[in-house]
């Protein structure tokens, strides 16, 4: 199995310490104070409440222990391959950019749908970011759905992607946020298409917009003084010390 690499690890141990003081708070009368980090559309659009798109990522239900093992579970699974590939920087920026794309379509969504005062918690969205990422970069990997069922890593996020847009689509509550998880999955994908695959083998840092802008300057500049110089040898002729075989590098 993979280990527990940094990034994935602090991200754990973060999100294990705000279940425990959700759940004890939840049971007390400090409850409340939690209310104002769970992600609302209300609160962020008219008291201009941002730290709610991240803070939601880090509070899970404190009924029960389903909702964070599996977020948990999927992060430490697919996360870790991710951020051996890109470093522990690049993963995490890559995490936070899911986690609140996922959240500004939460608020978006669900102000159109006329649903401004309901809240949204849990990292869904930056961990289905996390999967498309995965399936991207890993796509033959096969992942044992329940445990069981051996399916390649892009058809298992395909198939899950067709649900979750199906879902939101027919969303009818039941308290799932759907437009967190189609969210995460639309702001995972953009991300790669900007920033770069960096798939194993590869760089780290991955080549990025302006790596690769350098790069492509780079080769210009070369084919250039290529052609100029294939000009001037046109003009004067083969040096006589130089055999017609050789090549210039």
């Amino acid at each position: 199995m993979f280990r527990v690499t940094p990034g994935v690890r602090w991200l754990l141990i973060a999100n294990a310490v705000c279940f425990v003081l959700y759940f004890l708070a939840a049971r007390s009368a400090f409850g409340p104070l939690f209310a104002g980090l769970a992600l609302s559309p209300r609160s962020v659009l008219t008291q201009f409440a941002l730290w709610q798109l991240v803070t939601y990522m880090f509070l899970h239900s404190p009924l029960g222990f389903g909702h964070i093992l599996i977020n948990m579970l999927s992060l430490w699974m697919f996360g870790g391959p991710l951020e051996e590939v890109w470093g522990t920087r690049r993963f995490l920026h890559f995490y936070f950019f899911c986690g609140i794309g996922a959240g500004l379509c939460v608020v978006v969504m669900n102000t159109l749908a006329g649903s401004m005062d309901t809240r949204t918690i849990g990292a869904s969205g930056a961990v289905y970011g996390v999967l498309i990422a995965f399936a991207i970069l890993f796509p033959r990997a096969i992942i044992y759905l329940f445990l069981m069922f051996p399916i390649e890593a892009r058809w298992f996020v395909l198939i899950l992607g067709a649900i979750v847009f199906l879902s939101a689509i027919g969303d009818t509550g039941g308290g799932v946020s759907h437009f967190a998880h189609l969210g995460g999955l639309l702001f995972g994908y953009v991300w790669l298409r900007v920033y770069g695959k960096a798939r194993p083998g590869r760089a780290r840092s991955g080549p990025g917009v302006l790596a690769s802008l350098e790069q492509r300057y780079r080769d210009w500049r070369l084919q250039r003084a290529k052609r100029r110089f294939q000009v001037y040898l046109k003009k004067h002729g083969t040096p006589r010390d130089m055999d017609p075989d050789d090549r210039i590098h």
